[in-house]
């Protein structure tokens, strides 16, 4: 039987968290604001992240626009606990991803990119 388009997002999460230990949680979210997959802790409202995430990253698309500074490539919230870290994952959707505070984010950033391409062929 044939997976459907969820559960092989949620594989590419959880093959992301395996891979990158400095990542607590992880998420694809549609360009509208919706979850299409979640790897997230229970005690984070997937659908606000999920908002969150995509204004996020029109606001920074926007930004980058304005400023003359080329295609969104990353968004990148820091705070005293961590990163919430945010790229585009194809056309119609966004990877984001929590990350410890002293994560190594070169990693994680290669390891995104990927996971990110693997969504892209998938949504």
């Amino acid at each position: 039987m044939a997976r459907s388009r969820g559960d092989t997002l949620t594989s590419i999460l959880k093959d992301l968290e395996a891979a990158t230990p400095d990542i607590e949680g992880s998420v694809v979210v549609s360009a509208d604001g919706l979850v299409m997959a979640s790897a997230m802790p229970s005690d984070v409202d997937e659908d606000r992240v999920a908002a969150m995430a995509a204004a996020l990253i029109a606001l920074g698309e926007r930004s980058a626009g304005e400023l003359q500074r080329g295609d969104l490539e990353q968004v990148f919230v820091k705070g005293i606990r961590g990163y919430f870290l945010l790229m585009n994952a194809g056309k119609d959707a966004v990877l984001g991803a929590l990350c410890r505070q002293d994560a190594k984010l070169g990693m994680i950033f290669l390891d995104m990119r990927r996971a990110a391409a693997e969504i892209g062929k998938v949504v």
